[in-house]
């Protein structure tokens, strides 16, 4: 089978490779769609970071480099193995990427697995990936959705997840103003999510594009060009009392939006931050003391999607706004990668066909 698979700092090749085995406990799935990820694009031009080189094996996966990428991912069921008995032939579902140890507890009452020792992601230190055309996944962390909600959408439930885990986080409420820096996937997912709640939304954004798409989409209030208006100031007077956000999320990993976000909470707000940052930041920790600001780290996801895929299911978000390109697997670097590192203005969320069927 076909899968892209990632080598080294800017190599990624498309391979041919055997189709996986499909043990005890595990779910053979036919990859229908999977996203180009911004973790995806920090390992094409910084990495190795969560993929394993090619001398260190991850210690969970035990891969080495090449791996195969892709973590945000849909697909129909094609192969149950030995005990999976709740779950048939044909049936649509996503995937909750982790690689974890054994023996950490992944209940569903558990708060913390994903701050485990070692956590990774399959698509980035092994056990397959969204970018081959087929691939075997332990049944923990097989989800069932409904076959009314189209494949191409389902692909984003695992990033609208990660905006699931960050609004969590924030303890935002009904009837709270909410500001997002950087209205990219994430950015946008998480607005979605605080609209679905019954915040109000503003989101902080420089492509022209990504603001239409936050408008016209319903999941922001008001779209600001960081560029034409004192964002901070702008949020002041949209609060209910003139003092400012009540929860600020940081998508995108630049000093000046976190500084923006930090003005413009009210004192006591919570400031999330949500993007993953390759360098030290530059905070201004006295602000924080004299606001009294309660800034938050989030990761991933933790016994998120059941409650993710319900709002999808149910009508509350609508996740078909945010595709704005569909390719093959072939195309992955030229018209998937480029775009999104050189020209990521003009796109949200590209979908790969690692199959070539849909496009």
């Amino acid at each position: 089978m076909k899968a892209a698979r990632f080598y080294g700092h800017e190599d990624i090749r498309i391979d041919e490779i055997p189709e996986p085995t499909v043990g005890p406990g595990e779910v053979g799935i036919d990859i229908a769609w999977c996203g180009i990820c911004g973790t995806d694009l920090h390992e094409y031009k910084d990495g190795p970071v969560f993929c394993p080189t090619h001398d260190t094996p991850h210690p969970i996966s035990g891969e080495t480099a090449p791996v195969t990428l892709g973590h945000e991912f849909s697909g129909v069921v094609y192969a149950l193995g030995d005990g999976v008995e709740d779950l048939e032939v044909g049936d649509h579902v996503v995937v909750e990427p982790y690689i974890i140890g054994d023996d950490v507890d992944t209940g569903p009452e558990s708060k913390d697995y994903h701050l485990s020792a070692n956590m990774n992601f399959i698509g980035l230190a092994g056990r397959g990936g969204g970018l081959g055309e087929k691939i075997s996944v332990r049944r923990r962390w097989v989800h069932k959705i409904s076959k009314d909600l189209p494949l191409d959408q389902a692909a984003l439930i695992e990033p609208l997840s990660v905006g699931y885990h960050a609004v969590q986080r924030s303890g935002a409420q009904e009837g709270d103003l909410a500001i997002i820096g950087g209205a990219g996937p994430i950015g946008l997912l998480t607005a979605a999510v605080l609209k679905a709640i019954g915040c109000t939304v503003v989101v902080s954004e420089l492509s022209p594009l990504r603001r239409q798409k936050a408008i016209e989409a319903g999941v922001a209030d008001h779209a600001l060009d960081p560029t034409e208006v004192d964002v901070a100031d702008e949020v002041r007077k949209l609060s209910r009392d003139g003092r400012g956000a009540d929860v600020a999320f940081e998508c995108t990993s630049v000093q000046i939006v976190l500084d923006t976000l930090m003005d413009a909470l009210r004192p006591t707000g919570v400031l999330v931050v949500v993007s993953i940052w390759a360098k030290r930041s530059d905070f201004d920790i006295h602000k924080l003391v004299m606001k009294e600001i309660d800034l938050r780290g989030t990761i991933a996801y933790v016994n998120s999607h059941p409650a993710t895929i319900e709002l999808v299911e149910s009508g509350k978000i609508d996740l078909e706004p945010f595709i704005t390109g569909r390719i093959a697997v072939e195309n992955l670097v030229d018209e998937g990668f480029d775009t999104l590192i050189n020209h990521n203005e003009t796109a949200v969320k590209i979908l790969v066909s690692p199959s070539g069927e849909g496009l």
